[in-house]
């Protein structure tokens, strides 16, 4: 599998979504660097200082409003964790 799939439906969908943001598109980028990593499992555990580095990031309200977003939008499901040593969870559309 390459990250190129999943990128490119999420720039089909998201082009005429006027609710995207370049910071959404950084951390969907970074999200599938982080995946691709790991062997592109799905769901990804991760932890936001895992991912904001990658998606050029420092602030981690930014970093959880993006994140619900592209959940709420439907291009992620992402399910934080209510505890500092849990990762989230982040499932990819298939």
């Amino acid at each position: 599998m390459s990250t190129s799939k999943p990128l490119f439906a999420f720039f089909d969908k998201a082009r005429d979504d006027m609710r995207i943001s370049s910071t959404h598109i950084g951390i969907f980028a970074a999200l599938l660097k982080y995946r691709q990593e790991r062997g592109f499992s799905n769901p990804i555990q991760a932890y936001s200082h895992d991912i904001m580095p990658l998606a050029k990031i420092s602030a981690i309200k930014t970093y959880c409003r993006c994140l619900k977003d592209l959940s709420n939008y439907g291009y992620i499901k992402y399910e934080p964790s209510k505890k500092k040593n849990k990762p989230s969870t982040i499932y990819f559309p298939e």
